[in-house]
């Protein structure tokens, strides 16, 4: 099939790349390169960088919603507009514009955590599993018709991070037995229940603020979830303390925010229920450490409260 991807994320590369083996890519569209760094180098999107590699039309509107950008997949003629991790919601006008249909693939499984930030949101309310679902777009934010779901386990230990990277991978699959079920003519359209659905908005730095009162269970999922970015945080000595990694422990007698203990095992704090040995950190304009060799150079005196 002659196929329009439209996506910047690197959670959608894998999808690419398939797609790229597979069938037509008439084109890609991705969002506009974006500065960087402190130098504020502009960076293109990783969907970019590897439709460039691989001979395909790149496109960059700075609103896909403009009259030229509708216009300019229309002359694609694409007959499947494939979207993963763009940024905008799309118009009417471009939803008609495929021959056979325009899939979204989103990274939970809708109705679950609908939005910016389904994987922070899967981990943070402690989920059991999440996965990839594929679904007609329509003009609301991720309500369209459900056309399949893949799933996967959330373990233990999963980060943002280490969701995102698996997920990106079950993302290839999915897709393509999507694909497969609509060149047979056979695709499966169920509707969501909206009474059901959650939302995740975008998130924000103060997203990662920690609120020392929550259990200790809640801030862990937290740490998680925020990692890497925009990075669990809190407060020591005046400066912003960044948490990546950080155990539970249920009984931890001391007011929230407590600093119990600060040793070559980590930084123990107190929560609200319980408390969280602290093991990989970072100080405002420091390096990133365990919680070990940040106290060779910076001691901590229990009974400091973060």
């Amino acid at each position: 099939m002659r196929i329009l991807f439209i996506g910047t994320g690197g959670i959608g590369v894998p999808a690419l790349e398939t797609l790229l083996r597979g069938h037509s890519v008439a084109g890609v569209i991705t969002q506009p390169d974006k500065p960087a760094g402190r130098s504020q180098r502009l960076l293109a999107s990783p969907i970019k960088e590897l439709a460039l590699r691989r001979g395909t039309p790149v496109f960059q509107p700075k609103r896909i919603r403009e009259p030229a950008a509708v216009e300019q997949a229309r002359s694609l003629r694409p007959d499947v507009i494939v979207v993963m991790a763009y940024g905008q919601i799309l118009p009417g006008e471009l939803l008609r514009v495929p021959a056979m249909a325009c899939l979204n693939l989103h990274a939970s499984l809708l109705p679950r955590h609908r939005g910016a930030a389904p994987i922070q949101a899967a981990l943070s309310e402690g989920d059991a599993r999440t996965g990839v679902t594929v679904m007609y777009i329509d003009e609301g934010l991720d309500t369209g018709d459900i056309l399949l779901r893949k799933e996967l386990p959330i373990l233990r230990r999963d980060t943002a991070g280490s969701l995102h990277d698996r997920l990106a991978l079950l993302a290839p699959a999915a897709l393509a037995d999507a694909l497969a079920l609509l060149q047979a003519g056979n695709a499966p359209r169920e509707p969501q229940d909206a009474a059901a659905a959650t939302y995740s908005p975008k998130l924000t730095r103060e997203s990662g603020r920690v609120d020392w009162s929550a259990p200790q269970v809640q801030i862990e999922r937290k740490i998680r979830a925020m990692n890497p970015w925009p990075a669990a945080h809190t407060v020591l000595g005046g400066r912003i303390l960044k948490i990546f990694g950080a155990i539970g422990c249920r009984k931890c007698p001391g007011k929230p925010g407590e600093i119990l203990r600060a040793d070559k095992h980590g930084i123990l704090v107190a929560a609200g229920e319980g408390g969280l040995l602290l093991r990989d950190i970072q100080l405002e304009g420091k390096k990133r450490m365990s919680a070990r060799d940040f106290l060779l150079g910076h001691p901590v005196e229990p009974g400091a409260v973060l």
